[in-house]
C-alpha cells in the first residue's frame, strides 16, 4: 500500500517513456505451520533499521513486507529482480519465523490479526483516516514506467484510463476477505474503494491541473501530500515515473513480468499518441468504475466492459484486443514473443484467484489455499 519518500525502484536521471521499469510487491506473513496471519513486529522494526535487505521496506501492518526492484529495461531482467527480491524477502521472513504468501488477501484470517507497524508515517495515517487504515488488510503490486517529465506522466495516464480494467482483469488474487469467499477475484479491489483517494483517476489534462488537484485535495485534509494519492494510475511523488497501483499481488511471478511488460508498453504507445496530439478519449468515470468493478468480479472467467464502445466483450477477447493495439511496440523491443507466450500459460492456468477457488472447493481447506500460495510464490526458479 505504503512507502516512505525515497523507497521503491530509483530512477537517476529523465529517460525516453517507458526506457524504465521497475516493480513493488507486497506480501503478507503467515505462520509456517497454520499458515495464520502473523505479526512480526520484529521484522518489521529490522526492515526499517535497514537490516533486513537492501530491497525491502515495511508496511502498515506488522503482518505485511514490501519488496522493490531496481531499475530496469529488459523482461529477463525484470524477471531476474523479481527473484532476487522474493528471495530476499522470504529469507527475511524465514529469519522471523514466518512464511511470504504472494496473494492480495488472506485466505481466511482479517485485519483483526494485524497491528500497525510503530512508526511516524503510518501512527499519522491512523490517525488521518483512522479505522480506514486500521483495517487495511489488504496488499497490492505497483509497477513503475519511466518517464521524462511530469507533463508526459499526465498526458499518458489521461490515456490509458480505459485499459485499466483489462490489466486488472489478468492479476486478480483475492477472492477471499475475513473468511469469505467474495465470489470476485479481486475483492482487494472492493475493500480498496472504500478510500476517498482509490479508483480510476478523471481526465486531468496537463500538469498544471493535476498540481491543482493535488493542493486543493491536500487544503481539504484528505491527504498530506502527493504520495497518499492512492488512484489506479498516478504519477510518482518522489521518482520520475508513472505507477500503476492497480493489480493485485501476482502469486506467479511470470504474471508480475506480463503486467508490467503490458503496463510498460502502453505507456510507449500512449506516449507516441501524446507526441502525436491524437485525440485522448473521456470516457465518463461512471463508465471506467463499472469497467473496474467488471474486472474485480469476473476477471478472466467472464466478461468485460468496454467503457469505449459501452459494450460487454470476452475477458480473453478485450486481452486480444490489448494485444493487438500493443503488437507493434511489443515487436519493435523484442517482447512480443515472450508476452505473448506469458499470456497463453495465464490463459490456461487461470489468475491466482481461480486457481485459490479451485483448491477451495476440492479440499474445503483453507489452509490448503494459503499453502497453495505461498509454494507458488516462492518457487523462483528461472525459466
Amino acid at each position: 500500500m505504503e512507502q516512505a519518500d525515497g523507497a521503491g525502484p530509483a530512477v537517476a536521471e529523465p529517460v525516453p517513456a517507458g526506457s524504465t521499469v521497475g516493480v513493488e510487491e507486497e506480501f503478507h506473513l503467515v505462520d509456517p505451520g497454520t499458515y495464520r496471519l502473523t505479526r512480526s513486529p520484529a521484522l518489521a522494526m529490522a526492515v526499517l533499521r535497514g537490516e533486513s535487505g537492501p530491497h525491502l521496506h515495511a508496511e502498515i501492518t506488522t503482518t505485511q513486507l514490501e519488496s522493490a526492484t531496481g531499475i530496469c529495461r529488459t523482461l529477463p531482467e525484470l524477471r531476474a529482480e523479481l527473484v532476487t527480491t522474493r528471495a530476499e524477502s522470504a529469507g527475511a521472513a524465514a529469519r522471523a519465523g514466518v512464511r511470504i504468501l504472494a496473494a492480495s488477501t488472506h485466505p481466511f484470517d482479517s485485519w483483526q490479526q494485524q497491528d500497525i507497524t510503530p512508526a511516524p508515517r503510518y501512527e499519522a495515517m491512523v490517525t488521518r483516516w483512522a479505522g480506514l487504515a486500521q483495517q487495511q488488510d489488504i496488499v497490492g503490486c505497483h509497477v513503475h514506467v519511466g518517464v521524462p517529465d511530469l507533463a508526459t506522466a499526465v498526458a499518458v495516464m489521461d490515456r490509458a484510463r480505459p485499459y485499466l480494467a483489462v490489466l486488472l482483469a489478468m492479476t486478480g488474487s483475492s477472492p477471499f476477505h475475513d473468511g469469505f469467499d467474495t465470489g470476485h477475484q479481486s475483492y482487494r479491489t472492493m475493500w480498496w474503494s472504500r478510500w476517498p483517494t482509490t479508483g480510476p483517476p478523471e481526465y486531468l489534462g496537463s500538469a498544471e491541473r493535476f498540481t491543482e488537484v493535488v493542493a486543493g485535495m491536500v487544503a481539504s485534509g484528505v491527504i498530506a501530500d502527493a504520495s497518499h494519492l492512492y488512484w489506479d494510475l498516478r504519477p510518482s511523488s518522489h521518482l520520475p515515473t508513472l505507477e500503476f497501483r492497480l493489480a493485485d499481488v501476482c502469486t506467479e511471478v511470470d504474471d508480475v513480468v506480463l503486467h508490467a511488460a503490458l503496463a510498460r508498453s502502453l505507456v510507449r504507445v500512449l506516449a507516441g499518441r501524446a507526441e502525436r496530439a491524437e485525440p485522448c478519449p473521456r470516457p465518463r468515470p461512471e463508465l471506467l468504475r463499472a469497467a473496474r468493478w467488471r474486472a474485480a468480479r469476473f476477471g478472466l472467467e467472464g466478461e468485460l466492459f468496454d467503457p469505449l464502445s459501452c459494450a460487454l466483450v470476452p475477458a480473453r477477447n478485450a486481452v486480444r484486443g490489448l494485444l493487438a493495439e500493443l503488437r507493434d511496440d511489443l515487436a519493435a523491443h523484442d517482447e512480443w514473443a515472450a508476452v505473448l507466450d506469458m499470456v497463453e500459460r495465464l490463459f490456461e492456468r487461470g489468475t491466482s484467484a481461480s486457481r485459490q477457488r479451485r483448491t477451495w472447493l476440492r479440499t474445503g481447506d483453507r489452509r490448503q489455499v494459503a499453502a497453495g500460495v505461498v509454494r507458488e510464490g516462492t518457487a523462483l526458479e528461472n525459466r
